[in-house]
């Protein structure tokens, strides 16, 4: 009789695929009793020693298969104190809906010589594999535990990741496992307190949960801080001077070195000394290469920042949208850190499956005719996936819409990163009127490159300059003092909050959306069209929770799919009066600032490092918080005089 190897993935869609490459397509399939999406594969696989010829049957949980949850008696929020959840005993349990996928594993471990986990090779997906392996152990202690590697789901590389299985990483474990503790402790005990306190108070928070989360208060802080600068923000008038030559039919414009000044009366004076010398020289001509460099690979965040800016999908639905595509094997692992490609990676055969797409596949097959070049590399490798990029090619036509642009702009991404850099030639020429200095610039696209398969970018030749000598002199045709006023910045939108969260160590690559997500679902934020997307920030002239970790997540109100203009975050009446209160407080780290949850994320980091033990993380940021909870409850009058004023629409 074949000896038998059960293989477990996070998703029956993996599974399936897993299955389907494993066994050459050769499979059968059975259903098993209590979850009519989980399916039992079962077949025969060589692996490499020293399992050999094996009997095999794929399996898969969906998600997480236990959560952690308070005692029983401690359940209810009027069983104890809200400050008591912070040593309250706690039970992990399978979930009641996971209960028939988890003995499914139990009654297939009975018989199995080894159990290899196919879970995402991520964080979260190594303690899911945990979570499997115990449901494994509970039908055979004795059960050789190994992991599949692999973030493609491309058939040559789920047999080498079967062929060469490596031990679940117990570190990664262990930080999935503080976090998830952390964030129980933490969320229900703030979330208890706050909505009790304000509760209180009746009204539109009567019969509110008022929920807190470490991630998403200063989450929502980012948006606040933004709001309260622009509505604070005062215009202040400046002055520039301006000049202007026509020459062979072309009207330049010389820029002023100082830009702008705010005092009126000094910049009408250094006019009045340009308009006295008469003369302007030509001081500098400079004619150089210059080049707008190939983007870098691309990583879960700037995917999630660029699906937003340039594909008018918010970031949490491009993320779904991505683990679709990457389940049915369209692209790769949608979680990465990684923004340099491994140079043993065959790119050529990636773009060669391009060469069939009536739209960029002329494209790929100059890339393949002598137009490659090695992607350039960025500075982050998370040691886990390559950066994403298509595996296989997909028909745009037989996607729904949002799924094509997705994974269009995952190939156009992929095609430029290996293309040449753009090309062109910059004229600079300065001069001197009077006392100043101007300078007018003109640039010549000579070689559009990468460009010509992603049109995200824009980069275009201006009118050239006509031909000026140096040292020459001459009266410029006109000048004048112009007249501005300096603009707030915007409120903030999706991309720029998603930088900010990234800089701040707010959540992972991975989930920074759900964060997003969750402060829109509470309300403690609306989304509204930035009015004139395309504006800059900057100057204008005038005339010139507590509750449990679950991966993924539902969609947040106002969420949607593309739309025609960038979205601006703009905290409702209860979100700032929530995160102006913590402030108000007084507390030396206050909870809408990123300070203390980017403590959790490096300790967590440091737990996979094996320089921190779980243990020791837990006490430590429990006390941490203990101590702000402490003082919160002090001053809870703060909290509910800021929100005295809280009403709905």
């Amino acid at each position: 009789m074949a000896r038998k190897i059960l293989c477990v993935a996070e998703k029956p869609s993996i599974a399936k695929s897993v299955a389907q490459h494993l066994s050459g397509g050769q499979f059968n399939t059975h259903s098993i009793g209590g979850n009519a999406f989980i399916k039992n594969y079962e077949f025969d696989f060589n692996f490499s020693p020293p399992w050999g010829q094996c009997s095999v049957i794929m399996t898969s949980v969906v998600g997480h298969l236990t959560g952690l949850e308070f005692a029983q008696e401690y359940r209810k929020w009027n069983a104890c104190a809200p400050g008591q959840l912070f040593d309250a005993p706690v039970e992990t349990g399978v979930d009641k809906d996971k209960k028939a996928i988890a003995a499914n594993i139990t009654s297939q471990a009975k018989y199995a010589r080894a159990l290899f986990i196919w879970t995402d090779c991520d964080r979260e997906g190594e303690h899911i594999g945990s979570e499997v392996r115990q449901a494994a152990f509970e039908g055979n202690r004795t059960i050789e535990v190994k992991r599949a590697q692999f973030s493609n789901t491309e058939r040559e590389h789920i047999i080498r990741a079967a062929q060469n299985p490596i031990n679940l990483d117990d570190l990664q474990v262990n930080a999935v496992a503080a976090r998830t503790e952390l964030d129980l402790r933490l969320g229900a005990a703030f979330t208890r307190f706050q909505t009790l306190t304000l509760q209180t108070m009746g009204g539109d928070l009567q019969d509110r949960i008022i929920s807190y989360g470490s991630c998403q208060f200063p989450t929502l802080g980012f948006v606040v801080d933004r709001y309260f600068r622009v509505q604070k923000f005062v215009p202040e008038k400046f002055w520039s001077i301006k000049v202007m030559h026509k020459r062979e039919d072309m009207e330049v414009t010389f820029s002023w070195r100082r830009h702008r000044l705010f005092d009126r009366a000094s910049v009408v004076t250094m006019f009045e000394r340009c308009l006295t010398a008469c003369i302007a020289k030509v001081t500098k001509l400079q004619k150089k290469p210059t080049s707008k460099w190939r983007p870098l690979p691309l990583t879960t965040v700037e995917l999630q920042k660029l699906g937003s800016m340039y594909l008018r999908i918010d970031s949490q639905r491009v993320m779904k949208i991505a683990e679709e595509l990457y389940n049915k094997g369209w692209i790769s692992y949608p979680r990465t850190e990684t923004d340099t490609f491994d140079k043993g990676m065959d790119l050529k055969k990636l773009i060669e499956k391009q060469g069939q797409d009536q739209a960029w596949g002329g494209y790929a097959l100059t890339l393949l005719r002598g137009g490659f070049k090695q992607p350039r590399g960025g500075r982050h490798n998370d040691q886990a996936h390559p950066p994403i990029h298509p595996v296989n090619y997909v028909a745009p036509s037989s996607l729904a819409d949002d799924e094509r642009r997705v994974y269009e702009f995952v190939v156009r991404r992929f095609l430029a990163c290996c293309s040449e850099d753009a090309k062109g030639e910059s004229t600079t020429v300065e001069i001197q009127y009077g006392d100043e200095a101007f300078s007018a610039n003109g640039l010549i696209v000579l070689e559009r490159n990468y460009l010509d398969v992603y049109p995200y970018e824009k980069w275009t030749s201006s009118q050239p300059l006509p031909k000026f000598s140096l040292n020459e002199t001459f009266e410029p045709t006109e000048a004048n003092v112009t007249e501005g006023e300096t603009t707030a910045q915007g409120y903030l939108t999706e991309p720029e909050l998603i930088s900010l969260m990234d800089a701040n160590g707010i959540g992972t690559d991975a989930t920074m959306a759900e964060h997003i997500a969750k402060i829109k679902e509470r309300e403690y934020v609306m989304t509204q069209p930035r009015a004139g997307s395309a504006q800059t920030n900057g100057t204008t002239s005038r005339g010139g929770r507590g509750g449990r970790v679950v991966r993924g997540g539902s969609s947040a109100r106002g969420g949607g799919g593309g739309g025609g203009s960038v979205q601006q975050f703009i905290p409702t009446t209860l979100g700032v009066a929530l995160i102006e209160g913590y402030n108000g407080i007084g507390l030396e780290t206050s909870l809408g600032k990123p300070f203390l949850r980017k403590e959790m994320e490096i300790k967590m980091k440091e737990i996979c490092a094996g320089t921190t033990s779980r243990n020791d993380f837990v006490h430590e940021t429990l006390e941490q918080y203990r101590e702000i909870f402490v003082r919160t409850q002090q001053q809870a009058g703060v909290l509910k005089a800021v929100s005295d004023c809280i009403t709905f629409a």
